[in-house]
């Protein structure tokens, strides 16, 4: 039977994690679904847990010279069959159901090219945290408009695509050294406002050093390198660069003061978001939400 789910499982240098993260996918129960792996030419002792892990469990695993997660996702979207396509963390761990309950949704609701849904952080211990608040404010949907601004949030572990759809528009661009964002605005963009669930945890997203999200300054740079080269002409596009680059401020703020005083010169501006920012300065990280 072709499987209705595709789950896209980039693994890289994560022996301490990916054991976990496909296991979770694995029991996953309720709808028919594939998983794909594609070790990123991981230099620790990944590639051999998951040849084990996929003697064991049968799912597709593919190991090969590093590419980058780009290009990685890319590789295993050709190879999916599912109706419906999500991304998933070789850090991560999935919750029970995620991926019936989102399929479930968007079977229901065909005119979706996509749903998104919330996260838990996961801490070295193995506890939960509460949902993360930026992603709840994106209930009940997120347009074009909202995100280019930068005014609702979509988490990359929290998404469910229409794989035709996403293909009919390009697939992740390469470009680029994240994957979802780029994404994330082509869907808005060419298919309008897409629904945010808020009783559907999607992911359990573990908090650790070595996090994509903590390189703020390549982070946001390349957002904006992103905005200037593919939506440039947009009427909103001004005012979407002072926007982010108070996001990028906020957010170097919230982990270090002096960085932030640093990074002032590059994204100072006349607009009330950037200065509504600056109290971050002043307020102890142990009282900031993020």
């Amino acid at each position: 039977m072709m499987p209705k789910v595709s789950v896209l499982l980039p693994s890289y240098n994560h022996e301490q994690y990916v054991e976990a993260a496909v296991r979770s996918v694995m029991s996953q129960t309720g709808v028919d679904f594939e998983l794909i792996v594609i070790d990123d030419g991981s230099s620790d002792s990944s590639p051999k847990i998951l040849a084990n892990l996929q003697a064991e469990l049968g799912f597709t695993y593919i190991h090969r010279p590093n590419k980058g997660v780009v290009p990685t996702l890319n590789e295993a979207l050709a190879l999916a069959r599912g109706r419906y396509v999500c991304t998933f963390s070789s850090d991560d761990k999935m919750p029970p159901e995620r991926l019936k309950k989102q399929s479930d949704y968007l079977e229901t609701h065909p005119d979706a090219a996509a749903c998104f849904g919330q996260i838990k952080p996961l801490y070295d211990d193995d506890s939960l945290g509460e949902m993360d608040v930026r992603f709840l404010r994106s209930v009940p949907q997120v347009s074009f408009e909202e995100s280019f601004l930068g005014k609702k949030a979509l988490h990359g572990c929290g998404e469910m695509f229409v794989r035709e759809k996403i293909v009919a528009i390009g697939c992740y661009d390469e470009r680029y050294y994240f994957e979802d964002y780029p994404l994330y605005l082509k869907i808005l963009y060419n298919y309008g406002p897409q629904p945010v669930l808020s009783d559907v945890v999607c992911c359990y997203y573990r908090e650790h050093g070595d996090n994509m999200h903590v390189n703020n300054n390549r982070i946001f740079s390349e957002i904006l390198r992103m905005l200037a080269e593919n939506y440039s002409s947009h009427p909103l596009y001004r005012e979407a660069v002072r926007c982010w680059k108070a996001n990028w401020f906020s957010a170097v703020a919230a982990q270090s003061k002096l960085a932030a005083i640093r990074l002032i010169p590059k994204v100072i501006s006349l607009s009330p978001r950037f200065w509504l920012r600056i109290p971050k300065l002043f307020i102890p990280k142990k009282l900031l939400p993020y």
